[in-house]
């Protein structure tokens, strides 16, 4: 493990943190964003279909890393049925599509991690992963100093993905 010199400071986290400590439905931001449409912009929800939604990660490894999850709070894929796996993977292909069109992405990073020695960070309601990526994307920055640059706040590149969706 790498030494760094310096920290930079992200207090703002510590409420995410603190979110995956109960991995009850009630203490999970997948959950609450499930079941509060009203609140989709303040989430960063960008579509619910019958049986998932898609949602953008507070924490981006790149401009316009979105998750999708199941409604059901589940860490396990033999929980859900075959229709829910389907329209997993139908959302995860149209998202990929809108973010293609939006961030003009070259390729995608598209997984789950399944349990936290997988790198699950919230192991107990399971999500997809759908990454877009550039050459060069990730710059100098992760190796020198564990630093990620997102080029554009998350608000404005949540309406773009929207604004594109609604036009489908």
């Amino acid at each position: 493990m790498p030494e760094f010199s310096r920290n930079i400071w992200a207090p703002w986290r510590m409420e995410y943190i603190d979110q995956l400590i109960d991995e009850s439905g009630d203490g999970c931001f997948l959950c609450r964003a499930r079941d509060n449409p009203d609140q989709d912009a303040a989430t960063f929800t960008l579509l619910r279909g019958e049986t998932c939604f898609a949602i953008l990660n507070r924490f981006p490894y790149t401009s316009g890393h979105t998750l999708i999850a199941p409604y059901a709070h589940t860490g396990d894929l033999d929980d859900l049925d075959d229709a829910t796996l389907l329209e997993i993977m139908t959302m995860t292909r149209r998202i990929k599509r809108v973010l293609g069109e939006v961030f003009h992405a070259e390729g995608f990073n598209v997984g789950i991690n399944l349990g936290r020695c997988a790198g699950a960070g919230l192991p107990g309601h399971l999500h997809l992963h759908v990454v877009p990526r550039w050459p060069g994307d990730t710059n100098f920055m992760p190796v020198l100093d564990n630093i990620r640059v997102i080029p554009e706040a998350i608000e404005k590149f949540y309406r773009r993905i929207r604004e594109a969706i609604g036009g489908e």
